[in-house]
Formats: C-alpha cells, sequence, structure tokens
C-alpha cells in the first residue's frame, strides 16, 4: 500500500516509520507542504491508498474536507474537531469515500475502553477520569478521556456530565496516562493505562489504514476495533 502521512511531528513521524516497519509505501508531508489541505489534490490522492491525518483540528477537518470530496479514504487520529464531525461523515457518504477516526488507536487503549465499558455499569458508585500528556498537548479534557467519559454515560445515562469530573494535566514530555476511578460506599477499584511511548498509538493507526484501503463509510475505531486486530492479535 501506498500511505501518504500528514503531519511530521513525533506521533506523525513515528506512524510514518511504523508503516515502514509493516512493509507500505509511505509518504509524508508536513504543515508547510499542505497549508490549507492545498497538497491534497486528485491527482495526488489517486495514487493514495489511505491518508494518515496526525495534524491539528483545524488542519484535519481541512484535510478530511479535500480527501473526502475526492472520495479518498482517510485515518484521523488528531482530536478536537468532534463539532464537525457529522459533515465529515455525511460527506464521506455522499462522495463514497471513507473516515476512519478515533480519540485514541493504541492497542491497549483500545482494550482499556473495554474494560471500563464493563466497570461502567457498577452501580451505588460515583466515577471519576484523571488524565495527563505532554506539555505541549493543545486539547484538554483529551480525546481519550473525553472517549472514556462518554462509555461510563452511556452505561450511567441518568449520571449528569458534572458528575464525572475529569482532572487533567500537561507535563513535560509524557506520552500518556488515563486513570479511571469507581469509589464505592465500602471499596474502591482504579482502571489505569500508561504508554511508555507512541509506539501503539502508531501501530494501532497502521492497522486501521490496512483496514480501510477499499472500504467506504464512515467510522469511529472503537467500532470496528476488534475487526482490524483480528489479523494481528
Amino acid at each position: 500500500m501506498l500511505m501518504l502521512v500528514l503531519g511530521k511531528g513525533k506521533t506523525g513521524s513515528l506512524v510514518a516509520q511504523m508503516a515502514r516497519e509493516r512493509g507500505h509505501s509511505v509518504r509524508v508531508l508536513d504543515w508547510k507542504e499542505n497549508t490549507g489541505a492545498a497538497a491534497l489534490t486528485a491527482p495526488t490522492l489517486a495514487l493514495i491508498d489511505v491518508v494518515l491525518d496526525f495534524t491539528n483540528a483545524e488542519s484535519a477537518v481541512e484535510n478530511m474536507r479535500s480527501c473526502l470530496a475526492l472520495g479518498a479514504r482517510i485515518v484521523v487520529g488528531t482530536t478536537g474537531w468532534y463539532e464537525k464531525l457529522p459533515e465529515m461523515k455525511a460527506l464521506a457518504i455522499r462522495r463514497g469515500g471513507a473516515l476512519l477516526y478515533g480519540s485514541n488507536f493504541s492497542v491497549g487503549v483500545q482494550k482499556f475502553f473495554q474494560l471500563v465499558a464493563q466497570l461502567a455499569h457498577l452501580r451505588d458508585y460515583s466515577f471519576s477520569i484523571e488524565e495527563t500528556h505532554h506539555a505541549t498537548k493543545l486539547d484538554a479534557p483529551s480525546g481519550t478521556a473525553l472517549t472514556l467519559r462518554e462509555i461510563l454515560l452511556a452505561a450511567q445515562p441518568a449520571t449528569a456530565h458534572a458528575a464525572i469530573p475529569i482532572q487533567s494535566h500537561r507535563l513535560g514530555d509524557h506520552s500518556g496516562l488515563h486513570v479511571v476511578t469507581a469509589r464505592g460506599d465500602s471499596d474502591c477499584i482504579e482502571l489505569r493505562h500508561e504508554a511508555g511511548d507512541r509506539r501503539g498509538f502508531a501501530l494501532g493507526a497502521v492497522l486501521a489504514a490496512e483496514w480501510l484501503a477499499g472500504k467506504s463509510g464512515a467510522w469511529e475505531f472503537r467500532e470496528v476495533v476488534d475487526q482490524v486486530l483480528a489479523g494481528y492479535l
């Protein structure tokens, strides 16, 4: 496959490296080479099997619009743009493109989500979320923390958002820590995921791109993660 990675930051660069390790051909563009999605033209995208976006929220929306309008396939690991999600889904479906997005593509985090979904069904417990990321991460709470709260609320529909607080920290070059706490009258349960580096995230993104090839539609990574990992785990 030929993959186009948008973003030359730490994560984008590692995704490109992981894709090459898995035998794919890779092109990489940074924001200077793709200002306003100008590089995402029909001739360019005709050669690309899957685009992977690891930029920022504003750029990701521009990139998605350009790719999906041309019927291309794009994996989006950028967060902070989800107010545009209905528009992006509609565009993918209308133009025959494909969108696969997620707040976290780490294989370990996806299993963490599944464990939290089981914990969420406890009654008479109060829940809280704490997350830590590197100092340059712009969005707070993180997309992963918001997904964790969404999972908890899905099992506790009567719970107000304010009753599941999220505490965010931005420190140094931290790769990512998420802790979900369930506190009851008699005990306390914690589920914790700490990333040692970004390789798990990069691997998940490349596996997602492999799965997306040849497809059309729109999916959240959590919806299809078992299919994506079926040939890997």
